[in-house]
């Protein structure tokens, strides 16, 4: 078997599974946030009107909220959605909640690996389709529904299909200014945004040895562009070591074994890569950088679960250092624990001096929700993850998708630019 089947055949308490089979599996973490928090409620109180006892959760310990999408609030009913979530957390005796403005808080796929909250091993479902991120882990990590999730928080356990798997193979180093970012984008391109539909799309080779946790994330996380059930990265030492940092040490991963077998399997040169864009209105829609469209931006932004983790704001920093941004240009850390680092080590300066601006972490702007949407006609280059019509602002608006070392230096030409092609 591999990974994610025998993940989920010990959470089955199975001997052996195959695709297709059907398990109810136990589950070791839940999160919603302020936006799939509030719609478990309500199915809460659906359930509570029919009758169905909703007093307690199955371990409110296993269980972790965070604000992250509609924060700073940018009206009312954004507001009204945190004290819900206050409210909730409390009533529930959920302990973990990562409330905006106290201390630390983020993205939720960022808190989940940046707290070693979800580990090697575990089954981890969240009230968002980016929970595919955490998969870089060795944990068995998906997006639910409210209903789902609701389900999971009373019982601690849901029904799976197993899904088959396809296997992506990096052989050999990514090339400077490549990263990860320009790799899911190239797999994407070749399969399609239903190519890993109810899909685990598994990533191993030379090359994923080679690459740091948090590139690893970048591509489990774009698996849910690539329509797929979960992202997988089978762990060694690099993650042991990740989690020791972050005081975690108690956990039992898990291995596939040698003969597991694949649905399919892609193989690619690490050699052979280069910076590539995502050109509006689908992450599929690639190009190479260098033949991207001559098209005057708007917008450059650095930010997102897919493009604020540390690495991504050194990498950005590395572009624009002494240098100075043609057009707007947001930079917004994925947690305050990042944000903390790169103030450390004079990344946010970087960034001010180029005259970029620094906000605090939210999903506001990826999902056209506030923090800096778009307007019509108006073409961003991004670190985020979707370029559908819309989604960063308004529906005429345009969308390309990159790596931070591309957005950096398209920030500074205002044209999209190949990082190596910087004078």
């Amino acid at each position: 078997m591999n990974i994610t089947e025998k993940i989920l055949a010990r959470a089955s308490g199975k001997d052996r599974l195959a695709p297709d089979d059907v398990v109810f599996a136990n589950v070791d973490k839940v999160m919603v946030h302020d936006v799939s928090g509030p719609g478990v409620i309500k199915v809460f109180d659906k359930l509570k009107k029919q009758g169905i006892n909703v007093d307690k959760l199955w371990n409110p310990k296993n269980v972790w909220v965070a604000e992250d999408h509609f924060v700073p609030s940018a009206e009312k009913v954004s507001a009204e959605n945190i004290v819900k979530l206050s409210n909730f957390t409390k009533n529930y005796g959920i302990e973990r909640h990562f409330k905006y403005g106290m201390g630390q808080y983020g993205i939720c796929h960022t808190l989940s690996h940046e707290e070693a909250m979800v580990l090697p091993g575990e089954v981890y479902v969240g009230g968002d389709s980016h929970t595919n991120t955490t998969g870089a882990l060795g944990a068995f990590a998906c997006g639910l529904g409210h209903t789902d999730v609701a389900y999971v928080l009373l019982h601690g356990k849901i029904w799976f299909k197993v899904p088959e798997t396809v296997y992506f193979k990096l052989n050999g180093k990514l090339p400077d200014y490549v990263m990860a970012k320009d790799l899911i984008l190239k797999i994407i391109g070749d399969i399609g945004t239903d190519g890993g539909a109810y899909r685990t799309m598994q990533f191993g080779g030379t090359g994923i040895s080679e690459m740091s946790v948090e590139e690893r994330l970048t591509l489990t996380n774009m698996t849910t562009e690539g329509g797929a059930k979960n992202g997988i990265i089978e762990p060694d030492q690099k993650i042991y070591d990740y989690l020791a940092q972050r005081g975690a040490t108690n956990y039992s991963p898990v291995m596939g074994d040698d003969d597991a077998e694949y649905a399919e399997t892609y193989e690619y040169e690490g050699s052979e890569m280069e910076p590539i864009v995502a050109k509006p209105f689908s992450p599929e829609n690639i190009c190479v950088v260098r033949e991207a469209p001559s098209v005057d931006l708007d917008k450059a932004y650095i930010g997102s679960c897919t493009g604020a983790k540390m690495e991504d704001l050194e990498a950005a920093a590395k572009i624009l250092k002494g240098r100075t941004v043609k057009i707007r240009t947001e930079v917004l850390p994925a947690a305050i624990s990042i944000y903390k680092r790169a103030m450390e080590k004079g990344l946010i300066k970087i960034f001010l001096d180029a005259g970029a601006t620094v906000g605090p972490p939210t999903c506001g702007a990826c999902c056209g929700a506030h923090m800096g949407v778009l307007a019509k006609d108006e073409i961003c280059i991004s670190t985020t993850n979707r370029n559908f019509p819309g989604r960063m602002g308004h529906v005429d608006s345009q969308t390309y998708l990159s790596s931070p070392m591309v957005a950096a230096a398209s920030a500074v030409t205002g044209k999209i630019t190949d990082p190596r092609d910087l004078k």
